[in-house]
C-alpha cells in the first residue's frame, strides 16, 4: 500500500470513527434520562434483551458488510461486483429469515433461559430487525468495498438518532401513561427495526444515486471472465462470513452470556432479586464505555480488510506485512491510551454519565476489554484477508465457553467483579489463540523498536500524571460532588492525558514517520514537533 492509499484508508477510518463517535455518544447519553425515568428495574429489563439487538446490528452494520466489502474488493470489474451483490442478497435473505424465525418463535425459550418469561414480547419486538439484514448489509458492504464511507457514516448516525428518539418516547409514555416496565420495554425495543428502516432508506437512496451516476458516465463493461458461484459464495459465507460476524459481535456475545448468567448467579449467591437487578444495572454501565473506547480500532479494522485482501490476492507480501504491522501498532497505541484514560478517570466519567460512583472497581476491570478486543479485531482482519477463518472461529468458541463456565463460578465468589474478570480472561485467551496464527514476520515487524515496552511506560506515565492532576484538582478546586464538577474534572484529565501521551509518542519514537504521515493531521503534528 503506497502512502496515498494508506492516507485514503486512514481518512476512511477517521470518517467512520467520527460517525461511530457521534453514535456512541448518543448511545451513552440517552441512558442517563432513560434510567432516570424508568428506574433500575426498567433499565434492567431493557438491558436483558439489548444484546439480541446488539447481535443483529453488529451483523447488519459491521460484520457482514466487512465480509461483503472484502468480496467486492476482490472483483476485477463492476459487473462482477454487481453479480456478487445480487447473489449475496439472496443468501442473506434466507439467513435473515432463519434468524428471525429462531428468535421470534423461540422467544419463550430465550425468556425462560434469562429467568423472566415476561420478556417474551420484548424479544419478539427486537426480532423484526433481523429481516432488514440483507438490505443493510449489501448496501453498506458495497460502499465500504469501493472505499465510499460517507453513506455508511451517515446511515450509522441516522440509525442511532432514530433509535434513541423512539426509546425516549417509550420512556415518557411509561411515565405519563402509567405503562408497566414490560410494555415500555416492548416499545423501546421496537426502536431496533424502526431505526433499521431509517438507515436502510439512507443507504438505498445513496446506492441508487451512485448507480445512476455510473450508468451516465461509464461505458459498457466487457463481460467478466468468471462469476462467483452460489456454491463458492455459500462456502465462504459459512466460513469467513460467520467468522467476521462472530468476531465483530464478540463483546455483544459476551454480554449475552451475562444476560443468561449474571442475574441468576447473583440471586443464587444469596443476593435479593432487587439488589441483583441493581447490581447488574451498574455492571451494564461498562458496555457503552467499552464501545466508546473501541471506536478508532473498529474503524481501522473495518477499512483495513479490503486493502489487505487486495494486497494478499495480488501477492504483494512486503506491502501486506508493512501495512498490517502498521495497523497493529496504531491500534495498540490508541486502544491502550483509551483503556488507560478510562481506568484513571472512571470515578468522574461514572458520575458524569450515571449520576454516582457506584461500581468503579468493577468498571475499571471491565475497561481492560478495550485493549484486548481492539487487538482481536485488528488481528482478525489480518487473518481474514489471508483467508484464515477456522482459527478465529475456534478461538471465539474457546473464549465464549470460558466466559460461560468461569462466569458461573466467579459471580458466586466475587459478584459483578467476577463477571468483569471473566470477560477480561476470555478476551485474553481469544487474543492469545488468534496471535498464534499470525505470520512470524508480521509479529516481528509489529513489535519492532521495542514498542511494547515504550507503550507500557508511556501508559504508566500518563496514568500517574493524570491521576495526580485530577486528584489535586478535586481536593483543592472541586469536590466532584455533582455532574458539572465531574465533567470539569473529566475534561482536565482528558486534556492532560492527550498532551502527555502525544508528547511521549514523539519523544519515544513509538510510531514511525510513515505511520504518522498516514494518520489524518499527522503531518501537521510532525511539523509542530520539528519546530
Amino acid at each position: 500500500m503506497d502512502n496515498q492509499q494508506m492516507k485514503k484508508t486512514m481518512n476512511s477510518a477517521v470518517l467512520l470513527s467520527l460517525a461511530a463517535l457521534i453514535a456512541k455518544i448518543l448511545s451513552a447519553v440517552y441512558r442517563v434520562p432513560f434510567q432516570n425515568i424508568v428506574g433500575n428495574t426498567g433499565f434492567y429489563v431493557y438491558q436483558q434483551v439489548y444484546p439480541i439487538y446488539g447481535v443483529g446490528m453488529t451483523i447488519a452494520l459491521t460484520g457482514l458488510p466487512v465480509f461483503l466489502s472484502k468480496l467486492i474488493a476482490e472483483q476485477k470489474n463492476k459487473e462482477q461486483q454487481v453479480n456478487t451483490i445480487k447473489k449475496v442478497f439472496i443468501l442473506l435473505s434466507i439467513f435473515s429469515l432463519f434468524l428471525f424465525s429462531l428468535i421470534f418463535f423461540g422467544s419463550g425459550w430465550i425468556a425462560k433461559g434469562m429467568g423472566d418469561v415476561q420478556l417474551i414480547p420484548i424479544i419478539q419486538s427486537v426480532s423484526w430487525l433481523f429481516l432488514l439484514i440483507p438490505l443493510l448489509t449489501t448496501t453498506r458492504g458495497y460502499f465500504q468495498g469501493t472505499f465510499r464511507m460517507m453513506p455508511t457514516a451517515v446511515s450509522q448516525v441516522v440509525e442511532q438518532v432514530v433509535r434513541v428518539a423512539v426509546i425516549l418516547i417509550a420512556a415518557l409514555m411509561y411515565q405519563f401513561l402509567e405503562w408497566d416496565i414490560y410494555q415500555m420495554g416492548t416499545v423501546a425495543m421496537s426502536s431496533a427495526w424502526i431505526a433499521g428502516l431509517a438507515a436502510s432508506l439512507i443507504l438505498v437512496i445513496a446506492f441508487l444515486r451512485k448507480k445512476k451516476t455510473d450508468e451516465k458516465f461509464s461505458s459498457r463493461l466487457e463481460a467478466p471472465l468468471e462469476l462467483i458461484s452460489y456454491t463458492t459464495l455459500t462456502k465462504r459465507f459459512m466460513t469467513e462470513g460467520i467468522a467476521i460476524c462472530l468476531l465483530s459481535a464478540l463483546l455483544i456475545l459476551l454480554q449475552l452470556v451475562d444476560s443468561f448468567t449474571l442475574y441468576k448467579g447473583l440471586t443464587y449467591s444469596g443476593m435479593s432479586s432487587q439488589l441483583a437487578k441493581n447490581a447488574k444495572g451498574i455492571y451494564d454501565r461498562g458496555q457503552p464505555l467499552i464501545q466508546l473506547g473501541m471506536i478508532v480500532a473498529t474503524a481501522f479494522s473495518t477499512t483495513l480488510l479490503p486493502v489487505l485482501s487486495r494486497a494478499f490476492s495480488e501477492k504483494k507480501e512486503k506491502e501486506f506485512i508493512r501495512s498490517a504491522s502498521s495497523m497493529v501498532r496504531i491500534t495498540a497505541t490508541f486502544s491502550l491510551a483509551a483503556t488507560t484514560g478510562l481506568i484513571v478517570l472512571m470515578p468522574y466519567i461514572n458520575q458524569l454519565l450515571f449520576g454516582d460512583r457506584s461500581g468503579v472497581g468493577v468498571l475499571r476491570i471491565y475497561m481492560v476489554a478495550i485493549l484486548f478486543a481492539s487487538l482481536i479485531g485488528t488481528y482478525n482482519a489480518i487473518l481474514q484477508s489471508q483467508n484464515h477463518h477456522y482459527l478465529t472461529i475456534g478461538a471465539l468458541l474457546v473464549g465464549l465457553l470460558t466466559k460461560w463456565f468461569v462466569n458461573n463460578w466467579l459471580i458466586v465468589k466475587f459478584g459483578t467483579i467476577g463477571a468483569s474478570l471473566a470477560t477480561v480472561l476470555s478476551l485474553g485467551l481469544i487474543l492469545f489463540v488468534i496471535q498464534l496464527g499470525l505470520p512470524h514476520t508480521l509479529k516481528k515487524e509489529a513489535a519492532k523498536n521495542r514498542i511494547v515496552l515504550k507503550l507500557v511506560l508511556l501508559s504508566l506515565l500518563m496514568a500517574i500524571v493524570v491521576g495526580v492532576a485530577t486528584q489535586v484538582a478535586e481536593n483543592w478546586l472541586l469536590n466532584g460532588g455533582n455532574r458539572l464538577e465531574a465533567f470539569t474534572l473529566t475534561i482536565i484529565g482528558v486534556t492532560i492525558g492527550i498532551g502527555v501521551f502525544s508528547y511521549g509518542l514523539f519523544r519515544l519514537d513509538v510510531l514511525t514517520i510513515r505511520e504518522w504521515l498516514s494518520l489524518p493531521f499527522g503531518k501537521k503534528m510532525l511539523r509542530k514537533q520539528v519546530k
